[in-house]
């Protein structure tokens, strides 16, 4: 039996997207096939990649890829990771459930490096409990309804 694909889609698909890839291949690999991309990728940022090794997760192999590379591909779930990919976000055929999480862009943060490290370090914290709650709730978008209810 195949495993539910996952596509986690942002803007530059430097970070957000990056961090929740390598969380949910982190916590649930064997249930599902797990990728991301950008709408206009760029490469990933180096602060991305060590935020998450200082949680054990090694994300140097990953790389920044378009959502155009998985024109062909067909996902059991879409989730846009930023509100500028939630709202130019591409039509894909086959998506059985499609999931917005918005979060604070970390590239966005003008600072010194240990301000640049604090914000990426905030955000890639509330992707990992939201890739955990996904993966608790295996993905159910009624979990996510409830979600925003509160």
């Amino acid at each position: 039996m195949s495993k539910p694909k996952v596509l986690f889609l942002c803007t530059r698909n430097s970070a957000r997207s990056q961090m929740a890839e390598g969380f949910l291949k982190y916590y649930a690999d064997d249930k599902y096939e797990v990728y991301s991309a950008g709408l206009t990728p760029s490469k990933i940022n180096p602060l991305t990649i060590k935020v998450m090794k200082e949680k054990g997760i090694d994300i140097s192999d990953q790389y920044s890829k378009g959502f155009e590379d998985f024109d062909n591909k067909r996902f059991g779930f879409l989730i846009t990771v930023c509100s500028k990919a939630e709202e130019n976000c591409p039509v894909f055929p086959g998506i059985s459930i499609r999931m917005f999480w918005p979060f604070d862009d970390p590239d966005d943060v003008n600072g010194t490096e240990e301000e640049k490290l604090n914000k990426f370090r905030e955000v890639r914290d509330e992707i990992e409990n939201k890739v955990k709650e996904f993966v608790e709730n295996d993905g159910n978008p009624e979990w996510e309804k409830k979600n925003f209810l509160l």
